[in-house]
Parts: structure tokens; C-alpha cells; sequence
């Protein structure tokens, strides 16, 4: 809220290596989607793989940064000197290896559910 009418602006990296047309084309969906959504944003690419989006008011800067972090070809966004990483950023392996540990924990025995009668208070009172 502290940035509200000021501006402001982000860095945001595309995944994968990909040419500068394919940034600008990747970018402008990106930003047409924020432009439906009532946020005005401007887009520049500044490298094969980099953009910057600059916006007006500040203070939605948060709500844009967890729009592109989720996008599948987002690698990271950079918003106050801060990286944020992205759906896109990191290899597949991590990815992987993370669903694997959920699933194992999920394919695991289920814990006892306890009674009702564990649940609810003693009639004694005891001393801490």
C-alpha cells in the first residue's frame, strides 16, 4: 500500500531459453491477461529471456507478481530488489523429487483417528 500511485517496475525472467520473439510473444499474453483483469501495465523486453512490466500505481504490484510467478513459463520475478521464483523456474528434477516425498507421504498408513471420548476434558483438574 505504500507504493499506491507511484510507479513502479519488475523484472520478470521466461524459462526455458528463448528467443526474444518468443519473450515479446510469451510477455504479451501475459500482460493482454493483467489488461483484462483492469491492471495497466506496461511491457519492454530488455533481453532474450528478461522483460520489465512497469506500472502506474504501485500498489497492486504484489497481486501481478503472484499472477506471474504462476505462469508456466515464468522463471522469476524480480519486484523490489527481492526474487520471487517462478512455476517455471528450476529444473524438472526438483520438481519431481518434491512429488515424490508428498506421495510417499500420502501413500502411508493413515493415523489412528482418536475417539470422541479422547477429545473431550476430564472431569479432574490437573496441576501443571
Amino acid at each position: 500500500m505504500t507504493k499506491k500511485g507511484k510507479t513502479l517496475i519488475m523484472f520478470v525472467t521466461v524459462s526455458g531459453s528463448p528467443t526474444e520473439k518468443e519473450t515479446e510473444e510469451i510477455t504479451s499474453l501475459w500482460q493482454g491477461s493483467l489488461f483484462n483483469a483492469n491492471y495497466d501495465v506496461q511491457r519492454f523486453i530488455v533481453g532474450s529471456d528478461r522483460a520489465i512490466f512497469m506500472l502506474r500505481d504501485g500498489s497492486y504490484a504484489w497481486e501481478i507478481k503472484d499472477f506471474l510467478v504462476s505462469q508456466d513459463r515464468c522463471a522469476d520475478v524480480t519486484l523490489e530488489g527481492q526474487v520471487y521464483p517462478g512455476k517455471g523456474g528450476g529444473s524438472k528434477e526438483k520438481n519431481k523429487t518434491k512429488q515424490e516425498k508428498g506421495k510417499k507421504k500420502k501413500e502411508g498408513d493413515p493415523k489412528p483417528r482418536a475417539s470422541k471420548e479422547g477429545n473431550r476434558a476430564g472431569n479432574k483438574r490437573e496441576d501443571l
